[in-house]
């Protein structure tokens, strides 16, 4: 991975150039720019700028961020929107039905405009993760563990009573979520190695936190944190038993994806009219199994869901309709509010609400009115957006995928190598670079994960399951 082609980077930046050049024809501009994401993947994962790491087989490191980070950021980022384009051209799903709602002359202009955005982020997120991209480092630790089975098995169980413990007590508050996320990557990666071992009692027990992990999903209210879950399954299946997981894990997707927009549309409403998370999730599930027209409920809501959840491109419109026009740009303002979210507020009493801090600018681009009882935090490329325009996309996006792919490094040098530092430590306590969030929220998750994972390595290293090499 030495041999870098650095010439070869503005390969990345084709999609958008092209775009650019064609942007007086919106839908063609459009085409171009979405298909530039697919351009930009085959780019990385041909090794045209920079080989791919080669210590592993390809189907054993996915969790690497150049491959699954890179996937589910830009694929949710840049991909979706064709779901939403197509909607605004009249389609639902194949069929033609035309435009129920009623469109500004210029739509095309401002869903073409966004996508070239995304294939600009998109492009400057690969070149971060390429570069970051190191050659076969120097091990300097061993990890200690005769059944990786019994090691996940009791990361899962140590940190999910943990992580819950902390989430009630408000000093420790801030750890709750990097705890919950490594429980839950933990005891999916204990599943498929119990499995592997067939180890009957680290069978059941991992099978037990697994459920539990999806029943916590179920009760969160979102959707991915279900489907990382399947995902991760299937992930540390696939060495195992090859190419046959691949049917039966996409079969499954498909139907979360199908299912799940009505599901969760279901429960958030009853949750909104004071009904418990437990019942509203059972009251949920039993509602989508007893529906006498499940089927057409299913595509409507799924449709629904494509079009105006999935795709954020919607929301992003509205920003730049609205700024630098009427709402100038940001400029250091959201990293300087960024920077103060990482004191914790038992330091700091009068510390601003990091929530109101983000919803300030939503309500100034007027994507929501400031009476509705609603959560629509901006999008990591669109707060880039909001601080430079097209010049901050390219320098947020790019220090991303570096930082992302120095955090997987560091990870990896601490923890012995790719299995425990990437798969497991950087995967459970990262999560948030998966799919991105507003910078406030973003700047504080990965500050406070990057402590934990210090913390953690002085606990392997103390319990003798890392050894210096």
């Amino acid at each position: 991975m030495t041999n870098t082609k650095h010439i070869y980077y503005l390969l990345l930046y084709i999609p958008y150039a092209l775009s650019l050049l064609i942007q007086l024809s919106p839908h063609s501009s459009y085409l171009v720019a979405w298909l530039g994401s697919f351009f930009i993947f085959f780019i990385c994962y041909k090794g045209v700028i920079k080989k791919l790491p080669d210590d592993l087989p390809i189907i054993e490191q996915l969790l690497r961020p150049i491959f699954f980070l890179q996937i589910v950021f830009a694929g949710y980022m840049a991909c979706t929107s064709i779901f939403y384009y197509a909607n605004a051209l009249g389609y639902e799903y194949l069929t033609y039905i035309g435009n129920r709602n009623l469109l500004s002359g210029d739509i095309y202009q401002s869903i073409a405009n966004c996508q070239r955005y995304y294939v600009l982020g998109h492009a400057a997120l690969a070149h971060g993760l390429i570069a970051g991209m190191k050659g076969q480092q120097e091990k300097r630790y061993q990890i200690y563990a005769p059944s990786m089975s019994n090691l996940l098995l009791g990361i899962s169980s140590f940190c999910l009573p943990l992580g819950y413990l902390f989430s009630k007590v408000g000093a420790l508050n801030q750890f709750s979520v990097q705890l919950s996320g490594l429980s839950f990557v933990a005891g999916a990666i204990a599943l498929s190695f119990a499995i592997q071992e067939n180890k009957r009692v680290n069978l059941w027990a991992s099978g037990g936190l697994f459920a539990v992990n999806m029943l916590f999903a179920l009760s969160s209210g979102f959707k991915e944190p279900i489907i990382i879950c399947i995902l991760l399954l299937g992930i540390f299946l696939l060495p195992v038993y090859g190419k046959k997981v691949l049917p039966v894990l996409f079969s499954v997707l498909l139907v979360l994806f199908f299912v799940l927009p009505t599901f969760i549309g279901n429960f958030r409403k009853m949750v909104s009219e004071g009904t418990d998370a437990t019942t509203a999730r059972n009251e949920s599930i039993n509602r989508i199994i007893n529906s006498a027209n499940l089927v057409e409920d299913l595509q409507e809501d799924n449709w629904m869901f494509l079009t105006d959840r999935l795709s954020e491109i919607g929301m992003f419109i509205r920003y730049t309709e609205s700024t630098p026009y009427f709402v100038p740009f940001y400029k250091t303002t959201l990293l300087k509010d960024a920077f103060q979210t990482v004191i914790p507020r038992f330091f700091w009493p009068g510390k601003p609400n990091v929530e109101q801090l983000v919803m300030n600018r939503v309500y100034a681009a007027g994507v929501v009115d400031r009476q509705a009882i609603v959560s629509a935090k901006p999008a990591y490329v669109v707060d880039c957006y909001l601080s430079y325009g097209a010049i901050g996309i390219w320098i947020g996006l790019f220090l991303y995928g570096y930082l992302a792919q120095f955090l997987s490094n560091l990870a990896e040098k601490m923890f012995g190598g790719y299995f425990l530092g990437s798969a497991v430590m950087f995967a459970g306590l990262f999560q948030i670079l998966w799919r991105g969030n507003s910078l406030e929220f973003l700047f504080n998750a990965v500050f406070w994960s990057i402590v934990t994972l210090f913390i953690f390595q002085f606990i392997f290293k103390t319990r003798g399951i890392l050894y210096r090499v």
